[in-house]
């Protein structure tokens, strides 16, 4: 596993451009004669870049960026943007990315990327897909994949994995053994220094922070013909172990911070498909996950000869998730296809916590708490191609819930919510493509807010919240996209969500917060991206990109009634990229440049968050072989800025009581990978 801020988000572009030396044209997509809204692109359009698994092939279409999903609740609306086959994976932790990641290249026979949705395909609220292809054919296939983390006066760290997948037609199964890390772009050495408003410091201290962890798993895979159709089986154990510290020191100062976490997942997926008669289809899903957790964070100051009372927060729990889904797919005709089923869930988390003051019990909101949900979900959708230029995809999801907590609060709360959607797809000419959406969305809560929680390094402690009630989102989105010169792209997009009960930080009794419903809100947005082939500019293989999503949010702040933004929400984050293909040698390059990126909390008794700028991440990757890669990424981050506001009081002036700036180098590192497939 992998904790990061950027990581995860400055996703290394590709290209599919030639070489240095004088190539032919490279092959290019098509378009469904049927369905404008699908290019097909077959394993010839990769032969440039050498990809050694799904994966990569995946990662060079142009205009997509893979998603996993956000692993919430439930199945719809929780999973990526990959199908395989037509269908997703049988468990939603076993991710398309996984999935393709152990697929090579050599068992690929097309993929599709479906834009705006298309008949048979189940979009998941989803504006673009991929659906990838596979050969029904027998094979041995094995990926041994070794990752080294070298970290400049931080902490290493490596991490490794075996895949194995047999095929003999229709039958496939595997299995996966894995060892991760954690690990982290913003850790590093700095200076906290705390001023009152007037300019008098209060405190300029030495800083110093890093991490580890990691998890080791096996997962087991298992596919065949079963009566009359198809089941996908897929289960999975596991343990995890993290560790993060910080430290500020200066003369006759020492203040320790520590958060330690360990614990045990599983998983158990199963998916049966089965014609019942031409042209209908039925597909049975059911997924059980479960964990177990141990944690604790601890502080501890020593100012002079003054030792302050060691504060300690420590948690343990237990949550699951059962879900049972089923549907029915006809397909009317060859350009409409109506769905329609229903899902059933239970969710649970059981966790006690205590929060220790010098060995003294200090009682919090919600200490220990049961959070049961059982959910139930009936739906309908079509989705029609009124011409081969233009796709409508509409449908209605209703939703009822009970959400019970028991221990040291107890309530049940009921809620129905109806959920329509439609989306639109127009090409109205060859490489030009136009999407609307209009959608109500309900967010899924995060049962850890009902229960209290702690984040000592900063001073707060967060009690529980036993009347969390689901966001909502009216969602209106309009994209245009435009291709050129084959991989080229241009889609500019719009968004403006109206929000109901947004969650985020409402102030409680006794000085403390808790994550909750603090009023309605908005949201505007503006995503753009533009990649441009250099072909033609003489600059053979390369390819130029710029990605931005501009986020403009308002919501009334509950502590003092004034308009703000809604935290944890990026306003910008631009990013530049420039890569090439050079098959000649054999190896690919791309750099990347985030300007700057800033994000914020927004709580009652302080502001806090981060601002960064001038991040570069660079790679090079060589294939000597169609079976071995090997890759070298360095990750460079120039400056790092973690920022307190602390206020006086809560009143709705809130004066200013001082501000905390907290300057890091983080340290440059170096990421070694080596991949061989047989």
């Amino acid at each position: 596993m992998t904790k990061t801020i950027l990581l995860a988000t400055t996703a290394i572009l590709f290209t599919a451009g030639g070489a240095v030396a004088q190539t032919a044209p490279a092959p290019q997509p098509t378009a469904e004669a049927s369905q404008q809204g699908v290019l097909v692109f077959t394993p010839d359009f990769f032969a440039a870049q050498r990809p050694n698994t799904a994966l990569d092939m995946v990662n060079r279409v142009p205009g997509f960026s893979v998603q996993d999903g956000d692993g919430s609740r439930g199945f719809e609306g929780a999973v990526g943007n990959i199908l395989i086959n037509g269908a997703r994976p049988a468990s939603k932790n076993d991710t398309g990315s996984s999935v393709l990641g152990r697929t090579l290249v050599a068992q690929v026979e097309r993929i599709e990327l479906v834009r705006g949705g298309a008949p048979g395909i189940d979009m998941q609220g989803y504006s673009v897909v991929v659906n990838v292809i596979t050969k029904t054919q027998s094979s041995r296939e094995s990926i041994v994949t070794g990752t080294a983390f070298l970290f400049e006066g931080g902490r290493d760290a490596a991490n490794g994995s075996y895949q194995f997948t047999a095929r003999d037609g229709d039958r496939i199964m595997g299995f996966t053994l894995s060892d991760g890390v954690s690990i982290s772009d913003a850790n590093g050495v700095g200076r906290v220094i705390r001023r009152r408003p007037d300019g008098t410091i209060l405190r300029d201290e030495g800083y110093f922070n890093d991490q580890h962890g990691g998890g080791q798993g096996i997962r087991g895979n298992y596919a065949n013909a079963f009566l009359g159709g198809k089941i996908d089986l897929t289960a999975r154990i596991g343990q995890n172990d993290y560790s993060q510290w910080s430290r500020q020191d200066g003369p006759n100062i020492l203040r320790e911070n520590s958060f330690d976490e360990e614990g045990t997942s599983g998983e158990l997926g199963a998916v049966f498909t089965r014609p019942v008669r031409t042209g209908l289809t039925s597909e049975t899903r059911f997924i059980h996950e479960w964990s177990e957790f141990e944690n604790a964070s601890i502080s501890n100051n020593r100012v002079g000869a003054v030792i302050s009372p060691e504060q300690r927060f420590e948690s343990t729990g237990e949550s699951s998730e059962t879900i049972l889904r089923s549907l029915l797919r006809w397909e009317r005709s060859s350009s409409m296809t109506v769905e329609a089923g229903g899902e059933v869930a239970y969710n649970m988390l059981s966790v006690d916590q205590a929060f220790l003051q010098g060995g003294v019990n200090v009682p919090l909101p919600s200490a220990s708490i049961t959070v049961e949900e059982t959910r139930g979900e009936a739906f309908g959708k079509a989705t029609w191609r009124v011409r081969p230029n233009l796709t409508v995809e509409g449908g209605l999801r209703l939703e009822a819930s009970t959400i019970s907590q028991s221990g040291d609060a107890d309530l049940e709360k009921s809620f129905f919510f109806a959920k329509p959607r439609v989306q639109v797809t127009w090409t109205p000419m060859p490489q030009n493509q136009v999407r609307f959406r209009f959608e109500r969305e309900l967010g899924q809560l995060d049962f850890g807010d009902f229960a209290a929680s702690a984040e000592l390094s900063d001073d707060q402690v967060f009690g529980g919240n036993v009347d969390l009630e689901p966001e909502q989102r009216w969602i209106s989105e309009l994209v245009y996209e435009r291709r050129f010169l084959g991989d080229g792209i241009v889609s500019i997009g719009y968004r403006h969500d109206e929000i109901i009960d947004v969650i985020d930080r409402l102030p409680l009794p006794g000085n403390l917060s808790a994550t909750g419903n603090i009023g309605d809100g908005t949201l505007d947005q503006l995503a753009v991206n533009v990649v441009v082939p250099l072909d033609w500019s003489g600059f053979s293989g390369g390819q130029f990109q710029f990605r931005n999503t501009w986020n403009k949010t308002e919501v009334r702040d509950p502590t003092t009634g004034e308009i703000r933004p809604i935290s944890q929400v990026r306003p910008s984050q631009p990013g530049f990229t420039l890569s090439q293909d050079i098959t000649s040698w054999k190896i690919n390059w791309s750099a990347t440049y985030l300007a700057s990126l800033r994000q914020f909390s927004y709580d009652p008794d302080q502001t806090s968050g981060f601002t960064g700028s001038d991040y570069f991440e660079g790679f090079v990757e060589y294939k000597p072989t169609p079976t071995l890669s090997v890759m070298v990424k360095v990750n460079i981050w120039n400056d790092f800025l973690v920022e307190r506001t602390v206020f006086a009081n809560r009143t709705p002036a809130r004066p200013i009581d001082y501000v905390e700036l907290r300057p890091i180098d983080p340290r440059t590192f170096w990421q070694i990978r080596v991949r061989k497939t047989f």
